[in-house]
């Protein structure tokens, strides 16, 4: 009886014993026994005290009190992890005080905007590979005394640092043999490389030390999203000079070159690079005016804020069309290139046939006088009966290449017969109607009468 009464349990029954065990631990002992990953994220935690001043803290996820604001960053590592495992990496950094549900709207992929168990959510997580320079992901959530947000890698700008720390606030020198790397002389500044120059040259923002410290949770989602818009130029600029390197190295390259970047298929990776920008950006499009709609209903957002929040939309749109014009270019490069691999292949068609040209005429030669019938000029055959095969086949051939030539040329005799029809019938119009005329006029000078019109 008791074998007859055990049947294995169903996914609602799994469930709900799932359930049922996992409210028997206490949430400490829960907290323990799952699995960490230590060192695979990088966490960031400030306090502000809305006053303009921030300090380092702890990473209890505590909410402020007063006019005191948090701010806790995950930063998830840019490899070849599925997003499961992303989600696996929120869950041990920010559980609990997080709920699954929390967890869930900000590691999904895709657009979203929304509040979450009372607190605004919104992200702008592209679909693509992890390890890839071109896909971002930020989602960020907002309650009235802390923020927490994740990004994918570093998110240049993002963090605070000391005042006085900048890079950009030096004074520089130019390189010479006798300096070594960051070393000062007295009388000169420091020395820059021309790699870290290169770097700074695309950057469209300052350093970390130089940004303003929010005195408000408003100052710091604008601070969120204003450093997510640079992070987007930074890549576009980069692409923009890459592009411009290229241009230059296809007018001065030579026929290796364009079979190496032919080879390579550089222009298709390069626009569909540009293709995962523009679904970022079309991404933050749907997302940051609900955003501003959202938090224009917050008591403790302020206004210049929300004009803030505008500002940033208008700029993400017209990055949006300076992308298009990125891709518009790479377009016009790679038919550039498309052409000039056809002209290259028509000119070693045109070898071909003129090798063809010549060896027509010999296959001709050895095809008349390797032919099986009798008459043939300069042999042995004599025999009476076969004498007129030689000339019966020639004659055949003849025809046929007078037929193929007549289907060629009789198109074009056809169009010549019919203009010239065409202009002879003209021509006659033209003459009666001058006589005509002639006549009319000379009738009219003797009667000394106008010519109606």
């Amino acid at each position: 009886m008791d074998l007859a009464q055990e049947e294995p349990a169903g996914d609602g029954e799994m469930e709900e014993l799932v359930r049922v065990s996992t409210a028997k631990i206490p949430n400490g002992e829960n907290h323990l026994q799952r699995t960490h990953f230590p060192g695979m994220v990088r966490k960031k935690a400030y306090i502000f005290d809305g006053l303009g001043n921030y300090y380092n803290k702890e990473w209890d996820l505590a909410e402020g009190s007063g006019q005191e604001f948090c701010w806790y960053h995950v930063e998830l590592p840019k490899g070849k992890q599925k997003l499961s495992q992303s989600a696996q990496y929120l869950i041990d950094v920010l559980c609990p005080p997080l709920k699954l549900q929390d967890i869930l709207s900000l590691v999904s992929n895709g657009p979203f905007c929304g509040h979450v168990d009372g607190a605004l959510v919104f992200r702008v997580n592209s679909p693509g590979p992890p390890s890839s320079n071109f896909t971002f992901r930020l989602a960020a959530r907002v309650t009235k005394n802390s923020v927490i947000t994740i990004s994918l890698g570093r998110v240049p700008r993002l963090g605070f640092s000391p005042v006085g720390q900048s890079l950009l606030s030096e004074i520089p020198s130019i390189e010479s043999p006798s300096y070594h790397r960051g070393e000062r002389n007295e009388g000169s500044g420091i020395v820059i490389r021309e790699h870290v120059l290169e770097f700074l040259l695309t950057m469209n923002h300052s350093e970390e030390a130089d940004n303003p410290v929010p005195k408000s949770v408003s100052n710091l989602v604008v601070h969120i999203i204003d450093t997510h818009m640079d992070h987007l130029q930074d890549v576009v600029t980069k692409l923009e000079m890459e592009l411009d390197s290229v241009e230059l190295e296809l007018d001065r390259g030579g026929f290796a070159l364009k079979k190496e970047m032919l080879d390579d298929r550089r222009f298709p990776k390069m626009h569909l690079n540009l293709q995962r920008l523009l679904q970022v950006i079309a991404h933050g499009e749907q997302v940051f005016p609900r955003v501003k709609e959202k938090c224009s209903s917050k008591h403790w957002f302020a206004s210049e804020d929300i004009g803030s929040l505008e500002e940033l939309i208008g700029r993400l749109r017209r990055l949006k069309e300076n992308v298009g014009f990125l891709a518009n270019r790479v377009t016009a490069i790679q038919a550039s290139l498309d052409s000039w691999q056809s002209e290259q292949i028509n000119r070693k068609l045109y070898y071909l046939s003129f090798l063809s040209i010549i060896f027509l005429p010999l296959s001709v030669i050895t095809g008349v006088f390797g032919m099986n019938v009798g008459g043939v000029p300069w042999t042995v055959q004599k025999d009476p009966a076969l004498k007129d095969g030689f000339r019966n086949v020639m004659g055949l051939c003849l025809a046929m290449l007078l037929l193929v030539l007549l289907c060629f040329i009789f198109p074009a005799l056809y169009s010549r017969l019919t203009a010239w029809l065409r202009r002879r019938s003209l021509k006659r119009t033209w003459s009666h109607n001058r006589r005509s005329f002639l006549k009319r006029t000379i009738g009219l000078q003797e009667r000394g009468g106008y010519l109606r019109i």
